[in-house]
């Protein structure tokens, strides 16, 4: 069993993004200045954060704000930062390279809302869904292979997990390291808008994964802004079948405390 956190990072600002235009897959961007700024600014906030495994999309936005993070935080120091296609994201098909407004035009044409709209050669949610499903898997293999032995790993029931409280309270709410106490390692994501937006669905739909008090579904499933962090706190237990979340909860979500107004 591991009982570990998750924080994932949405990679910082590019022109595209600055124009409102459609990156997908098919533009493989870098950062603007503004976006170089926004990951220094998000590496210095989490500066004092301890990660013990770095996972981050191949695309050079979001490698780009992941080597920012590691450049500010001594823990990351020798850590290897592993680059999976799975977390690139998702395909926006002929839309790519167009105007956002474009994108919202054709899903309302189309009697869809814009984030379940599927442009012509894109990829639908689900499928979007199902690499994220593939990379917790591997994830999850790789945590419990670095931060468990054999002995560790076979799991309890569910429910029998208390997280966060095993080395006292919870620290003070808006802290950095929020939902860290008692976790035994901690994973860093790097990744990407609409990609983020279907993995938090995802954890909070079908991974049973809690709120925190007052959250609104709105805001929880909303677009999460350029370098803005959330963070999970997840269980983790080896299965016949492979890994089993047994137990999951979101500490915070789109936090942009490191922005200041305007950027």
């Amino acid at each position: 069993m591991l009982t570990f956190g998750l924080t994932i990072v949405r990679h910082g600002e590019t022109q595209y993004n600055k124009d409102g235009l459609l990156q997908g897959q098919a533009i493989d961007s870098p950062l603007s200045e503004i976006g170089m700024a926004q990951a220094g600014a998000v590496g210095q906030y989490l500066r004092d954060i301890t990660f013990t495994n770095i996972f981050v999309s191949s695309m050079l936005r979001a490698l780009q704000t992941a080597e920012m993070i590691v450049k500010h935080n001594s823990s990351c120091s020798g850590l290897e930062m592993v680059s999976d296609a799975l977390l690139k994201e998702r395909s926006f098909g002929i839309a790519e390279g167009g105007l956002v407004e474009d994108l919202r035009n054709m899903a309302k044409a189309a009697g869809e809302t814009c984030p379940d709209f599927t442009p012509p050669e894109g990829e639908t949610q689900e499928q979007v869904k199902e690499r994220f499903k593939a990379f917790l898997e591997t994830m999850f293999q790789r945590m419990m292979a670095d931060h468990c032995s054999e002995g560790a790993q076979r799991a309890t029931p569910l429910g029998a997990v208390v997280v966060g409280t095993e080395e006292g309270p919870e620290a003070p709410p808006g802290q950095p390291d929020d939902g860290l106490q008692g976790t035994r390692a901690h994973a860093l994501i790097v990744g990407h808008g609409a990609y983020i937006r279907v993995a938090v669905r995802y954890m909070v739909e079908e991974l049973h994964c809690s709120l925190p008090a007052q959250s609104d579904m709105k805001h929880v499933l909303s677009l999460c802004p350029n370098t803005g962090i959330g963070r999970f706190v997840l269980t983790v237990t080896r299965g016949d079948g492979g890994a089993l979340v047994t137990a999951s909860r979101c500490v915070f979500f789109n936090r942009r405390d490191h922005i200041k107004d305007g950027e």
